[in-house]
């Protein structure tokens, strides 16, 4: 056998074929579902996936706002934002965050498990969160998915 034959794929932005998928989040636990979807996102289920490179799908999460939570999460779990000032901490529960946007929800707690520079922004930007069934990306023709299929 020759050696030379057999070689490392890097993939790069030309290179990386990157589909559309939609995720029904009806009934799914927020943990296990976002940690499923931030690997889609980043890639990490293709065989040509290569860390410095978004190579990742974009994501259509539909009927977001029926997650499920368990325990005392919606109200003992504390979300903390800093606005720059002094005395400028403000913090949010679980409930009321899901009650002002369920798609800010989800984002912030996708990008807390992307990498936390550039790309981890970039990659961000291929997530696409709906609280019904009704999404406005029919022309890229995405197709559903089970996220339970994936490990």
């Amino acid at each position: 056998m020759d050696n030379l034959n057999y070689r490392t794929v890097s993939a790069n932005a030309a290179t990386v074929d990157k589909k559309w998928v939609i995720v029904d989040a009806n009934g799914h636990r927020l943990g296990r579902l976002a940690s499923k979807v931030a690997k889609i996102l980043r890639g990490k289920y293709k065989p040509n996936f290569t860390p410095h490179v978004d190579c990742g799908d974009n994501v259509i999460i539909i009927n977001a706002s029926k997650i499920v939570l368990t325990g005392n999460k919606l109200t003992d779990r504390i979300y903390l934002s800093y606005t720059g000032y002094p005395g400028g901490q403000k913090q949010i529960n679980t409930l009321n965050l899901l009650k002002k946007s369920s798609e800010h929800f989800f984002k912030k707690v996708i990008k807390g498990m992307l990498p936390k520079n550039r790309l981890g922004a970039k990659i961000l930007k291929n997530l696409y969160v709906y609280n019904g069934t009704e999404h406005k990306h029919e022309a890229q023709k995405p197709e559903i998915i089970d996220i339970n299929s994936f490990k």
